[in-house]
C-alpha cells in the first residue's frame, strides 16, 4: 500500500476529513508531509477531537526507534481501542517493551508511543498487512463515528 492508496481508501469512508499539513497553511513544520484523519460529517476540522488515524513520514521526538527517516518509509497509526488492541496483540494496551522493534515493516504492532492508549501501527503496510490495515482503519472509523454520535446526541 502506498500513502496515496491509504488516503484514497479513507476518502471512501463516510465523514472522513484528511488533513495534510504543509508549508503556508499555518501548521507546525514537524507535521508537514503527514496526514491526519478525522471523523467529521460536516467536513470541518474539529478543534478538540483527535484524529482516529494518521500517516507519519518522519521520526518524531521520542519515536526515533521507528526509523521513519529511511527512504520511502511511513507508518500508519490507528486508534482501534483497547478491545481490538488486545484481540490483535494478545495483551492489554501498554507501552512498548524493550524487545519491540517499531521499525519492522509490514507488521501490525502496538504503536511505539501510543500503544498504551489502544493504538496500533503498521510501517509500510504490504502483502501481509494490507487487508488487515484496511480492516483496522474501518474499525477506527466506526469507533470515531460512534464517539461523534454520542457527543452530538
Amino acid at each position: 500500500m502506498t500513502i496515496d492508496e491509504i488516503i484514497d481508501f479513507m476518502g471512501g469512508l463516510d465523514g472522513v476529513l484528511a488533513v495534510r499539513p504543509g508549508p503556508g497553511d499555518g501548521s507546525p513544520e514537524i507535521a508537514w508531509g503527514d496526514t491526519f484523519f478525522y471523523y467529521t460529517p460536516d467536513g470541518t476540522a474539529p478543534k478538540t477531537a483527535q484524529p482516529f488515524a494518521t500517516i507519519v513520514t518522519k521520526d518524531l521526538p521520542g519515536d526515533e526507534r521507528s526509523r521513519l527517516d529511511r527512504p520511502d518509509v511511513f507508518r500508519v497509526n490507528i486508534a482501534v481501542g483497547k478491545e481490538a488492541f488486545a484481540d490483535r496483540t494478545g495483551h492489554a494496551p501498554r507501552g512498548p517493551s524493550a524487545d519491540d522493534d517499531p521499525g519492522v515493516g509490514d507488521t501490525v504492532m502496538p504503536h511505539p508511543v501510543y500503544g498504551s492508549a489502544g493504538w496500533l501501527a503498521v510501517v509500510n503496510p504490504g502483502p501481509r498487512t494490507g487487508t488487515t490495515t484496511r480492516e483496522l482503519l474501518r474499525l477506527a472509523h466506526h469507533l470515531a463515528r460512534s464517539r461523534h454520535e454520542r457527543r452530538s446526541g
